[in-house]
């Protein structure tokens, strides 16, 4: 396959668009976040539907809104967040595989539910590797720059046939999203760190991106003993909630630093953050601790 027909051309990058995959985990030690796709099942099915092999990279689209032009035919899925999809104008379906011919142009609209839309396309998108991970991470600056409009996308030569699929899931979070989390490793340094977290019913800040989900609501209470003590730098993980000493707590996602100074009082279940990164500022969010 030559080179000229195995691209993609952004007309309209929208909001956000990047490259992202399974993230770079374990490199904590050398400051670098896992970074990845924050919905990772809606990008996994992506690949699924497009028969690539796990791991292969696509994109991420933050509020959708994501033109471009096909050069040499493609294969492509569109999931996550529901949003329109069309192909020359005519609409095509989303979470299925959809042929994009020669000079087609696909348009993903903007979600009308969740928040992150994901686009595969059979052989994955072809950037170079950094720390074996072709994402993007947008604290470290890792990986391809956010797309642009103009922008050619190089992408690797594609499966041979695609596998068979029946109906799939589609990310629509909740009215109320839930987490579950498990105290600690610093909820000694709060008064009633349960109830402070299960109480209230939180809402998603407009004040949020890949590095983290800033929560309205009261902050958790200081106990008396920790609240003029200051925390040394501690190493941090995905899900870490922060509570700042005069703030609401901040949910960390893929992007996160790998260290902090604010204690954690819990941390969400690895299985339970797709749902926030498809919440919306002003979604209601709710605790439950586990364990």
């Amino acid at each position: 396959m030559s080179a000229d027909r195995i691209v993609l051309q952004v007309l309209s990058a929208g909001p956000q668009a990047l490259v992202t995959d399974r993230g770079r985990a374990g490199n904590a030690h050398l400051g670098v976040p896992p970074s990845g796709a924050l919905d990772r099942p809606a990008y996994e099915l992506g690949n699924r539907l497009v028969g690539n092999d796990a791991g292969a990279a696509g994109l991420e689209l933050l509020g959708g809104r994501l033109r471009l032009r096909a050069h040499g035919g493609h294969v492509v899925a569109v999931t996550g967040a529901p949003a329109p999809v069309r192909v020359d104008g005519r609409p095509a379906e989303s979470h299925a595989a959809v042929h994009l011919p020669d000079g087609a142009v696909l348009e993903v609209g903007a979600p009308v539910a969740g928040l992150r839309v994901y686009l595969a396309v059979a052989g994955g998108i072809d950037v170079p590797a950094v720390l074996g991970s072709r994402s993007t991470d947008l604290l470290s600056g890792l990986g391809p720059a956010v797309l642009a409009d103009g922008d050619r996308l190089r992408v690797a030569d594609r499966p041979a046939e695609l596998p068979a699929c029946g109906p799939v899931p589609v990310s629509v979070p909740p009215d109320t999203v839930r987490l579950r989390v498990r105290l600690g490793p610093r909820d000694d340094w709060f008064s009633n760190s349960r109830e402070a977290l299960t109480r209230p019913v939180w809402t998603v800040s407009a004040d949020g991106n890949r590095i983290g989900v800033r929560l309205d609501g009261p902050p958790p209470a200081r106990h008396p003993d920790t609240r003029d003590r200051e925390l040394r730098s501690e190493g941090m993980v995905t899900g870490a909630v922060q509570a700042p000493p005069e703030g609401p707590p901040v949910v960390f996602l893929a992007d996160h630093p790998t260290t902090g100074g604010y204690p954690v009082i819990a941390v969400v279940e690895t299985d339970d953050l797709p749902l926030l990164a498809q919440a919306t500022p002003g979604t209601r969010v709710r605790f439950t601790v586990i364990g």
